[in-house]
């Protein structure tokens, strides 16, 4: 029961923490554009006033357009539910499959793009497409960059995996390093930051998320972008985790998970600074480039193989 009760906290700290890491963005990012920046808790009160909020349904909204937002929110609490954060020996480890992931990630986003197709606006359709074009290249080398690190481990359990890599220690692999390449910039497209989306804008021409989104209000845009901010969290976790384990906590004693904690956040934050500086230093591309962009990542998750194979197995 006490490990159940630590996979639960450690869901809860997932969900409750990823806006945290979007007032944080937010936050830095204002201060190297020399802009006034917000509190780093503002995302928190952004999600109160929209649960306030009323919500205006479009007349020919189908049941499917109300339930998305929940299935959306379930999807990506499930998500969280097997990254381990923390700590890796939970009861929630058994299920920490990295296809079991992806397939959370996919349905959300085949729900997303029904409930933009659901209303019948241009607005909802174009983002629908755009999503699931972006999804279709992106998918492929996000599996590729993580087998890669699952053939290091001879697994393709998350928890198992990090296990297995912070017990290497600090060991030079090349393959590792195209790996994390690949995952960085397939996590770019997915939670729609630059240069692949710009979540701050409605513009027509860079929309891609937002369109399909563009219809819902109060409580249902609230849970929409709390799931797209655990969104986020998840792909930070997984590079920081993954590839970088040290101080992740393998036991439930008070000072090994005190540990976890403080690295976790200590490269949460490093890694958000180092966002911020891709995003200031990048502009947003044409839709037209996104594709070649993917693909780029697709060929760095399939080097990192091959490096693997030819360096490390004596393939």
């Amino acid at each position: 029961m006490t490990a159940w009760a630590f996979a639960a906290a450690q869901t809860l700290l997932f969900i409750a923490a990823a806006p945290l890491l979007g007032g944080w963005l937010q936050r830095v990012k204002c201060h190297m554009q020399n802009r006034a920046a917000p509190a780093v808790w503002q995302p928190y009160r952004d999600l109160a006033k929209l649960l306030r909020k009323r919500m205006l349904l479009a007349e020919n909204a189908s049941w499917l357009f109300r339930a998305v937002p929940y299935i959306v929110f379930g999807a990506m609490l499930l998500a969280a539910a097997v990254v381990p954060l923390i700590t890796v020996h939970l009861p929630s480890a058994a299920i920490a499959d990295v296809i079991v992931l992806v397939g959370f990630f996919a349905l959300a986003r085949f729900f997303t793009a029904l409930a933009g197709l659901d209303i019948g606006t241009a607005f909802g359709g174009m983002g629908a497409s755009r999503e699931m074009m972006v999804s279709a290249l992106a998918e492929p080398a996000m599996l590729m960059a993580v087998f890669t690190l699952s053939m290091t481990a001879n697994t393709t359990n998350l928890s198992v995996a990090t296990e297995y890599i912070l017990k290497s220690g600090l060991v030079l692999r090349p393959s590792f390093l195209f790996a994390l390449l690949a995952l960085a910039i397939v996590a770019v497209a997915e939670t729609s930051r630059i240069p692949v989306d710009n979540p701050a804008t409605h513009l027509e021409l860079t929309m891609l998320h937002e369109a399909m989104i563009l219809e819902y209000g109060g409580r249902h845009l609230a849970l929409i972008e709390w799931a797209s901010q655990v969104k986020l969290m998840i792909y930070a976790v997984l590079i920081v985790d993954f590839f970088f384990p040290w101080g992740i906590a393998t036991d439930f004693s008070a000072l090994a998970l005190t540990i976890g904690f403080v690295a976790v956040v200590a490269k949460l934050m490093l890694l958000a600074v180092v966002l911020v500086v891709w995003e200031t230093v990048l502009a947003k591309m044409r839709l037209f480039r996104v594709p070649q962009f993917l693909g780029f990542a697709f060929m760095l998750s399939l080097l990192a193989m091959l490096t693997h194979v030819v360096l490390e197995t004596g393939g």
